[in-house]
């Protein structure tokens, strides 16, 4: 998981907590590479022995992907316009053999602190529990789990902070002597980045009926740590504002997407008119006699098929 920030508890400090917590985030596992060694008898290695996934039927198996998915090791980075998610386990660490105690009612509450709200709001938590039940009495060496998910709309430092409650009974004979409320919380920070750096420029343009139209350019650099590839990409226009796309889509029958490495860099275009029948006015105009033309919006996967979308706030072109 992310850094840990800290721990707030109540009772903590005059005895160790029957209940655990473990934060895993969830993502998706990549393919396995291999190194293929040459086939050379002067290495004395077989070829094999440099394989992910030895093949029985191919011994010159020299592809550098291999059917083996590996786990991720560590975090990752977390980007604006994609999901966040994790589970949260809380697991029974009471001892087998001590029969003085045992645990009830745990139950799991996260929330997330963004740069817009560091106060935090409660997150909507989902797991195999009934419709409606919060809590459940794990059994000794069990769990509690529950997933989160969380939309990142914003750059900068997130924390997520869950509160773990249960109920520590102890026992006496055999028989329930005692009950007590116990609580804990523990602080995860992570920073949000943007995976796409998107450069605009729009100028005013003249049909030969005397109408204006407006050309609308768009640079957007994958500024990110893996490769991406780019779904969709478009323009909502303000009325009485159309678009056109001047990009690969333009032939649904060839659609090629293009995919961004790292640093790569890919160039879109947009054509925008009036639509006909409707009178423009002083439609769509802002302060600093600006004409706003529409929100530019894209859609792209990750290299093993996470979505992730963003929207520019509103574009302008002087009129």
């Amino acid at each position: 998981m992310a850094q840990q920030r800290g721990q707030a508890t109540g009772d903590s400090l005059k005895s160790a907590h029957s209940v655990s917590l473990k934060v895993l985030r969830l993502s998706r596992p990549s393919l396995a590479t291999q190194y293929p060694l040459p086939n050379s008898k002067d290495l004395g290695i077989p070829p094999k022995a440099s394989l992910a996934y030895p093949s029985h039927n191919d011994t010159n198996d020299q592809f550098i992907l291999s059917p083996v998915l590996n786990l991720p090791e560590a975090f990752g980075s977390a980007y604006v316009g994609e999901t966040f998610s994790c589970t949260l386990c809380a697991n029974n660490e009471v001892d087998p053999i001590d029969t003085t105690k045992a645990i009830s009612g745990v139950r799991i509450q996260g929330d997330m602190q963004t740069p817009s709200n560091p106060t935090g709001s409660p997150l909507e938590l989902v797991g195999s529990q009934e419709e409606g039940e919060d809590t459940l009495s794990p059994g000794l060496g069990e769990s509690l789990q529950r997933i989160l998910r969380f939309e990142l709309k914003e750059e900068g430092n997130h924390v997520l902070a869950v509160t773990v409650t249960y109920t520590e009974t102890a026992l006496g004979e055999g028989k329930a002597a005692s009950g007590r409320v116990r609580t804990f919380r523990k602080l995860y920070q992570f920073v949000a980045q943007q995976l796409l750096n998107v450069r605009t420029k729009a100028r005013e343009t003249s049909q030969s009926n005397g109408s204006t139209r407006y050309l609308l350019e768009a640079q957007l650099e994958n500024i990110g740590e893996a490769a991406v590839c780019l779904e969709a990409v478009n323009v909502n226009p303000k009325p009485p504002l159309r678009s056109t796309s001047l990009n690969w889509d333009m032939q649904p029958s060839e659609l090629n997407a293009p995919i961004l490495s790292p640093r790569d860099v890919v160039q879109v275009a947009f054509l925008l008119d009036h639509q006909p029948g409707i009178t423009d006015g002083t439609t769509g105009t802002i302060e600093d006699d600006k004409r706003v033309l529409g929100q530019l919006a894209i859609q792209w996967r990750s290299a093993l098929g996470d979505r992730g979308s963003l929207s520019t706030g509103w574009l302008t072109a002087r009129r």
